[in-house]
């Protein structure tokens, strides 16, 4: 079974989302048969690599009310974010472009599969939301990078070019394929969408609606007890 998600480091709900789907794979007792890929979306294309206001700054901006507002709408994410054990820095996180990180979390696909994908996955929403580090800064990707097994030189190589900017934006031109209008956005085996960061207890239905579709079992008409020749033979 594969899961397909698609959102970006800097969104809160994703990383929320993913400590539920997290919750419910922890219970399903089919785990190691479930692949998870993460895919690219931007929410702030126009965010710049160089950061100059706060995300609070940039809410309070964009909705108004100015910083304290922007505080207000955080405070609120946040409370959230602590009920799953995530205890968020966002008040000083700061609006930046993630292309670049998004470039080197390909990189870590092809490199070394989803494992190593999921490790820089967390370990960029971690620098973000937790340690509010910037995640647009090329010094701080290869650092961040290297820490879960990627190789320093090829990070850097990724990071001086443009490769891979192609897969992000195939990425993002699937979400908009499938109807998202927004991250997290769940596909599960291209047949299962999930949007938003759902409770766990509905990525747990959807788990096992999937594996059911995956593995159909007969419906026994005269129930399961008829008479039967079997691998130890007949009996008579």
């Amino acid at each position: 079974m594969r899961i397909e998600i698609w959102s970006d480091v800097v969104c809160p709900w994703c990383y929320i989302g993913k400590r539920r789907l997290e919750q419910a794979l922890a219970t399903f007792p089919h785990r190691d048969e479930v692949e998870v890929l993460w895919r690219s979306f931007q929410l702030d294309p126009s965010a710049p690599e160089v950061p100059v206001e706060t995300v609070a700054e940039s809410l309070g901006r964009k909705y108004g009310g100015g910083t304290e507002a922007g505080r207000a709408m955080i405070d609120r994410v946040e409370a959230v974010a602590a009920e799953e054990g995530l205890l968020f820095r966002h008040h000083a996180s700061l609006r930046v472009n993630t292309v670049d990180a998004h470039r080197v979390l390909h990189l870590a696909l092809e490199t070394g599969g989803p494992d190593l994908q999921g490790r820089l996955k967390e370990a960029l929403l971690s620098a973000y939301f937790v340690e509010t580090e910037n995640v647009a800064d090329h010094a701080t990707l290869t650092r961040i990078a290297t820490g879960v097994g990627l190789d320093s030189d090829r990070v850097e190589e990724v990071l001086a070019g443009r490769e891979y900017a192609e897969a992000v934006q195939a990425d993002i031109d699937h979400a908009v394929a499938f109807g998202a209008g927004g991250v997290p956005f769940y596909v599960v085996d291209r047949k299962y969408g999930v949007s938003g960061a759902q409770p766990a207890e509905t990525f747990t239905q959807v788990l096992e609606k999937a594996w059911a579709d995956l593995h159909p079992q007969l419906d026994l008409v005269g129930g399961p007890e008829g008479d039967a020749c079997g691998p130890d033979g007949c009996a008579i």
